[in-house]
């Protein structure tokens, strides 16, 4: 997998159905331990709602629980899950906390406030496309330290940090799959004389080229 996506940031939302008020939470966590914590913030936070339905998806442990938090079966945790689904998340977790109103909504009402109450929290978290990268290194003069930033822009990288010594070290990540094209073009500028040396992979943010 050279890309995925998950969400930005934490963020909440909330709708009305029928006097109940469903109030969605969304969270970018990479392990299930930082799920269920957030979980359990939520419900601490939520201890006299009547339910905390929670769904999450993690992509490294290949992990996604769901719970109806004593609703019908069926009708709450699963329409959470799949709001994450259907937007291809991951990394990502949900809690739906619900304050009943008095007023039954039904095995059909049900699926739809908590679908909405997901989607909407989703919405305000942000969905945000991850690529996977390669980490490099490269040593360079101080002049062809100037044409590094566009030419790594180029091919869709970022300057990480650099270090100016004699000479310069420059810190950088680009697309994975763009590396051989880079160290050519840098061999262009260079007159065959720099060549960048990729350190690790890592996921970044994916960048429009």
């Amino acid at each position: 997998m050279n890309t995925y996506k998950t969400v930005k940031e934490f963020a909440c939302d909330e709708l009305v159905e029928k006097r109940s008020r469903f109030i969605g939470y969304c969270k970018p966590v990479t392990t299930q331990d930082e799920a269920i914590a957030f979980i359990n913030e939520i419900k601490t936070k939520h201890w006299d709602a009547r339910h905390n339905v929670y769904a999450y998806v993690i992509k490294d442990e290949g992990v996604s629980r769901y719970s109806d938090d004593n609703e019908p079966q069926g009708t709450a945790g699963i329409p959470v899950l799949d709001a994450i689904r259907k937007r291809d998340i991951t990394d990502c977790v949900i809690v739906v906390t619900r304050y009943f109103g008095g007023v039954l909504l039904g095995a059909g009402g049900l699926v739809r406030a908590y679908s909405a109450a997901a989607k909407l929290a989703i919405d305000a978290a942000q969905e945000r496309e991850m690529e996977l990268c390669s980490v490099c290194e490269v040593r360079c003069s101080y002049t062809l330290y100037g044409k590094l930033p566009s030419l790594v822009a180029r091919f869709g990288g970022s300057i990480d940090d650099s270090d100016f010594t004699d000479e310069v070290t420059v810190r950088f990540h680009l697309p994975e799959d763009d590396l051989v094209a880079f160290n050519k073009a840098l061999s262009e500028e260079s007159s065959g004389k720099v060549a960048a040396t990729e350190c690790n992979k890592d996921f970044f943010d994916k960048v429009q080229k």
